[in-house]
């Protein structure tokens, strides 16, 4: 029998929690409580609140006494964290179910993002509309909004209670059957305007026995990738589309964090880079875009997309941090430079074709990279050249195949 992790603050929403808890003990499905309330439950949970807290080296007690919400919400959230990957390595549940306002989806989120992907994971909560990054990270958790506060059972409630509880009991009851053969995992990186590589690069490593799982490179993708990495899942990096850093450097809205590009250095991964897509800047609508840019070669990508062509000096700017970026790097790195562009609108003819911002791009690279930490390619092709993808997707299979002889 499958089991859920039902986790949240059973002192104000015991009747609620019940409620789901019947629901998925009605369709098969076993459960295991977790209280993450301060004060006292009211049904006796599997995990106490007082556990909770001990893992995170607190007392409930003290807790309670303190009534100081901002630091009970900081312990609890802190040894769900702890827990809830813990009694996952037991194997004492198979997915996890929680039920919240803004505090109670605090608490339990960060227990969520510390389990593995593929986990399955919901979170009822008053705050699933809008930007929830800041409680799904780079993990998989599904948001699903509350609609009405998590306060008392009512029409309404009911139906979106019972929705989530089936929609974890399909998650458990209906797994996708394992892939028999396990193929060597590559990592790529992928912006709309270097698709055709990607996709020459990405067939080009599969028919050679590998699996490649690319990522959209939109800010979530780049730290969702970051992440794994990070967590040993790939045996090769292929990082063609770094636009990322655009954002990150002149204030787009795609960005993806200063430590973008670190782990595959770090962790000794066998990679190879490019500078897909650094010839933009990602904008919302046109009206959205800074008044300090006002002026500048603006492409509309479509009604909810700006992009802004990258001048020279920020060409010299990037070209030294994804050189600074990959001197990092402790295992095989290789930076491909492709000399006829650097996107699918990057050529002549097209809206942001510039030889000039791109040889300032190529100049600061050469300047800055170490060759002795990273092997410079340059290639007299565009980026979606089948020539320069597939010599980059060969590059990586002789990094991936180098280490492993030494």
């Amino acid at each position: 029998m499958k089991t859920v992790a039902l986790v949240g603050t059973f002192d104000s929403k015991g009747a609620e929690y019940l409620y789901v808890k019947g629901l998925l003990n009605d369709v098969g499905i076993d459960v295991l409580t977790i209280h993450s309330g301060v004060f006292r439950s009211a049904f006796t949970p599997d995990v106490s609140n007082a556990e909770v807290a001990q893992a995170a080296g607190e007392d409930i007690a003290e807790l309670a006494r303190a009534k100081d919400r901002a630091r009970a919400t900081a312990a609890l959230s802190k040894g769900i964290e702890i827990l809830l990957p813990r009694l996952f390595g037991e194997g004492k549940f198979d997915g996890v179910l929680s039920f919240g306002g803004s505090g109670g989806t605090s608490i339990v989120t960060p227990g969520m993002r510390a389990l593995p992907i593929g986990v399955p994971k919901i979170m009822v909560s008053t705050v699933a509309a809008g930007d929830v990054s800041v409680y799904v990270g780079t993990s998989d958790i599904i948001m699903y909004p509350s609609i009405v506060d998590v306060a008392g059972l009512n029409s309404l409630s009911m139906k979106i209670f019972s929705n989530a509880a089936h929609a974890m009991a399909g998650m458990l009851k209906f797994e996708a059957a394992q892939q028999v053969e396990k193929k060597p995992l590559v990592a790529a990186t992928m912006f709309g305007v270097t698709t055709p590589c990607v996709d020459f690069a990405r067939e080009y490593l599969e028919e050679r026995g590998y699996e490649v799982l690319v990522f959209h490179a939109t800010g979530a993708g780049g730290l969702a990738m970051e992440n794994l990495i990070a967590s040993g899942f790939f045996e090769g990096v292929l990082d063609l589309t770094t636009t990322e850093w655009c954002d990150e450097l002149f204030g787009g809205i795609l960005a993806a964090g200063k430590e973008r590009m670190d782990a595959a250095a770090r962790c000794g991964v066998p990679q190879v880079a490019s500078v897909g897509a650094l010839d933009m800047v990602n904008f919302g609508p046109q009206s959205s875009v800074p008044e300090k840019y006002h002026g500048r070669n603006f492409y509309r990508h479509n009604p909810t997309t700006t992009l802004m062509r990258t001048t020279e000096e920020e060409n010299r700017q990037l070209g030294r941090v994804i050189a600074g970026k990959l001197n990092q790097s402790t295992g095989p790195a290789a930076l491909m430079l492709p000399l006829r562009g650097v996107s699918m609108i990057d050529k002549e003819g097209e809206p942001f074709y510039g030889p000039g911002e791109d040889a300032a791009l190529f100049e600061a690279i050469r300047e800055n990279i170490d060759p002795d930490k990273v092997e410079l390619i340059e290639m007299d092709h565009h980026i979606n050249d089948a020539a320069f993808a597939r010599a980059a997707a060969q590059k990586l299979i002789d990094e991936i195949n180098s280490k492993k002889e030494r």
